[in-house]
């Protein structure tokens, strides 16, 4: 019977999608605070407490929550400076989100504690243009 790999890909699927909806959702959440939007060149301004952005990352999705401390800490260990609530926010936001934080992202819902630590060696301290 080949239910087990039936159900296996049906689980991926499901995974996928919630993966999907996570990144939808926080890149929602971080667009909220700032102003009317063009589609094609969102604008992220202000700031706010990083505290109470990550408080809600948290409430969305702890691994939403975690994958971002990860990428603060990466940032803040390999450029020596710690980055804005307004930059955290931009890289989930700007187009897909920064590849890398959504790998990071991704890789704390998957628990994968070694793949964390080889994307957080990753982290560029230079900012690149919007996608």
């Amino acid at each position: 019977m080949l239910r087990w790999p039936a159900s296996r890909h049906v689980a991926q699927s499901i995974t996928q999608a919630s993966l999907a909806s996570l990144v939808a959702m926080t890149a929602l959440a971080a667009a909220l605070p700032a102003p009317a939007q063009t589609p094609s060149q969102p604008a992220v301004t202000g700031d706010v407490p990083m505290a109470d952005y990550l408080a809600l990352l948290q409430q969305i999705s702890p691994a939403a929550h975690q994958g971002a401390q990860a990428y603060l800490q990466a940032h803040e260990r390999r450029c020596r400076r710690s980055l804005s609530s307004r930059e955290l926010r931009q890289a989930m936001a700007e187009g897909d989100g920064d590849p890398l934080l959504m790998a990071m992202i991704r890789a704390s819902h998957l628990q994968d504690g070694p793949g964390l630590t080889r994307l957080g060696e990753q982290v560029s301290c230079t900012r690149k243009a919007a996608r």
